[in-house]
């Protein structure tokens, strides 16, 4: 699906929030049973409890995370544009010339994203004083997040949503 950038418009800080929000409920979830699946074999395995104070298996169980959480994200990137989140807010990720992410796209806005919020989330409060309400991650990484447009009820619910500026552009035809 290309996209007119041009003719999208960008979702606003407290939509952007409230995504990462959902996505964060979603992802507790994913990492109870990633850990379960890292942690419990251990214990059988070994016969004693994983030994998480460890510095070297601390860091190990961090980095194994911290791919869980990576993967999570850029799968649905890639897939579909769209987090379960994102996808409650109407919201999607494009590149700047409106085609949608690969992976190697996805991967860097997701480090990209990691940099951008470590000074306290300040990357994505950035949004609120850039011109097009880019967040820093959205600079760095060559993407954008679009909102889509409502869904028209007379459209079955399996129909995929387009952004809003293409809607109207439709309908200007």
């Amino acid at each position: 699906m290309t996209v007119d950038i041009t003719q999208v418009c960008a979702p606003g800080l407290l939509r952007r929030l409230a995504a990462i929000l959902y996505d964060a409920a979603l992802l507790i979830g994913v990492l109870m049973v990633a850990v379960a699946l890292l942690v419990i074999p251990y214990s059988f395995l070994i016969g004693h409890p994983f030994p998480h104070e460890d510095p070297v298996h601390r860091s190990g169980l961090q980095g194994y995370l911290l791919l869980v959480i990576g993967s999570f994200f850029t799968f649905f990137w890639v897939r579909g544009g769209q987090t379960l989140g994102m996808r409650a807010w109407r919201i999607c990720v494009l590149r700047d010339d409106g085609e949608a992410l690969t992976w190697r796209d996805a991967w860097r806005r997701f480090f990209s994203a990691i940099l951008a919020l470590a000074p306290l989330g300040l990357g994505l409060f950035w949004a609120l004083f850039d011109r097009e309400g880019l967040a820093w991650h959205d600079r760095l990484s060559n993407t954008r997040l679009v909102m889509l447009a409502k869904p028209q009820r007379r459209r079955s619910a399996d129909s995929p949503q387009e952004p809003e500026g293409a809607q109207q552009e439709q309908e200007r035809r």
